[in-house]
């Protein structure tokens, strides 16, 4: 019999949940707890870290799950390489659903990590649109900029000092960014290559804006299947299934 993990946390969890249940597949829905109000899904839910690749490995075991999909973000990387050590370990297979990245446009500045991003911003104060999220942070600290953070949840305490936040879930056009933009007077967009389209406006807006995007590279993901789209993800399900499902 077929049990399914899906980790989630994307627009794509969220489409991979929704063909699940229209499927009935027996599958559930796991959120890592990172915002206050996540999105309701059509699949029994649990919300939380497991305590590592030794607890995603029991719970894998206890709950008998037959296959893992891994639809988290991009950049989520601990729980993708935990998620890989636990199905090797449990001899469950495991499927990555990633978006694609986006490709470089006019003008950007490819980064390997935070700290490339931190280097790559002027010495002088300017304004920046800090699309990053709220984990990572810390190191623009010691920069001298205005920022603009969009954010999911309200922060309990000002995240850097000389900051606006805009609470906010995408996703977002670009008619909503580019007016967002110009009213900060941005001048470099800092951002995660995250890839898909309900994330991309801002791109687009700061091409039309004239805008210096730093975009950061994605981690390294473990060497695992991928495919693009929930559909596929399904197919692959079908395909892998046990004798008989």
């Amino acid at each position: 019999m077929m049990r399914v993990l899906l980790l989630g946390g994307t627009t794509e969890a969220s489409r991979m949940a929704a063909l699940l249940a229209e499927a009935g597949v027996d599958a559930v829905f796991s959120y890592a707890g990172r915002t206050a109000a996540p999105v309701a899904q059509p699949l029994p839910m649990r919300v939380g870290g497991f305590g590592g690749a030794e607890g995603l490995g029991r719970y894998l075991r206890d709950q008998r799950i037959t296959h893992l999909i891994d639809a988290t973000h991009p950049f989520a990387a601990q729980i993708s390489r935990n998620a890989d050590a636990a199905c090797h370990a449990a001899g469950v297979p495991m499927l990555m659903l990633r978006r694609p990245a986006w490709q470089a446009g006019p003008g950007w500045t490819q980064v390997a990590d935070i700290a490339g991003a931190v280097a790559a911003l002027p010495v002088t104060p300017t304004r920046v649109f800090l699309a990053i999220g709220k984990q990572t942070l810390a190191p623009f600290a010691a920069l001298p900029h205005r920022w603009l953070l969009r954010l999911v949840d309200a922060p309990d305490a000002p995240p850097l000092l000389h900051a606006e936040v805009v609470i906010a879930r995408g996703p977002f056009d670009v008619a909503g960014d580019r007016a967002l933009m110009a009213a900060h007077g941005i001048t470099h967009l800092v951002a995660k290559n995250s890839g898909g389209a309900g994330a991309s406006a801002k791109l687009q807006a700061a091409r039309d804006l004239d805008v210096r995007v730093i975009m950061i590279d994605r981690p390294p993901a473990p060497d695992r299947p991928q495919v693009p789209a929930p559909e596929q993800a399904l197919d692959w399900l079908h395909q892998t299934a046990p004798r008989g499902v």
